[in-house]
């Protein structure tokens, strides 16, 4: 099982060494890592330089945002499955991508997802926040509701298949993108019941009032796109089981 891990960045300086770090103390053997890298400045680059030894596909130029810098990783991913581990995340033990391999051996499906925490300062055990993907069907789409995107696995195939973010999506790309797959109904999912990913707090869509103002509309826009009967009053539930 080969696994094609993608780590958009910019300016990441304080936080990238960490997911670097986690990447390197992975177990499992079959990593193709890529790095998508916006032209930072602040000295992510040096950092990402000392590493080089487990780095696949280092491209550092400018970018129109995230989603773009991810659609990038994909293009030039081969991985069986393909996660995104962003600059301020980590792996929540050293065994989560031999632990999910195993899962996915016995279990063809288009994509695996799990659980994820939120910390604060510099250490990932002492979390504010536990964020399950349990409560999340598909039907839950129209109620703003979604696994947590950086705990997703894809099959490279449904890329193929369905295509690559929006990246006229400021924050919310991967809702939209993850409305478009899993309201089909021969997608095949599972939910792998561990915490796989220890998020930052400050991310694109924890970062301030206005991101919290920027996703309610583009989640209600990733509805109407692709046909989920919803409203601003159906979305604010999603906040019962937050």
């Amino acid at each position: 099982m080969k696994f094609s891990i993608i780590t958009p960045c910019y300016n990441s300086v304080k936080t990238i060494e960490d997911t670097l770090l986690s990447i390197s103390s992975q177990n499992h053997s079959d990593i193709e890592y890529i790095v998508i890298d916006g032209g930072s400045t602040d000295g992510t680059l040096e950092i990402l330089k000392r590493y080089q030894h487990i780095i696949n596909f280092l491209v550092s130029e400018p970018d129109l945002g995230l989603y773009d810098a991810i659609n990038k990783g994909i293009k030039i991913s081969s991985g069986d499955y393909i996660g995104i581990l962003n600059s301020d995340d980590i792996y929540a033990s050293n065994f989560i991508l031999s632990n999910i391999s195993n899962i996915l051996i016995y279990n063809d499906v288009d994509a695996l997802y799990g659980d994820v925490t939120y910390f604060n300062g510099f250490d990932p055990e002492n979390y504010s926040r536990y964020f399950s993907s349990a409560c999340f069907t598909p039907s839950r789409l129209k109620w703003g509701l979604m696994p947590a995107h950086t705990s997703l696995f894809f099959k490279s195939s449904v890329f193929e298949k369905y295509g690559y973010y929006k990246i006229d999506y400021k924050i919310a790309a991967d809702f939209e993108f993850i409305c478009r797959v899993f309201k089909n109904k021969n997608f095949k999912y599972l939910y792998f019941n561990k915490v796989l990913i220890r998020m930052k707090f400050g991310g694109l869509s924890t970062k301030n009032i206005l991101s919290k103002f920027i996703i309610q509309k583009e989640i209600l826009r990733a509805c109407n796109e692709n046909k989920i009967i919803t409203n601003h009053a159906i979305l604010m539930l999603r906040f019962l089981f937050k």
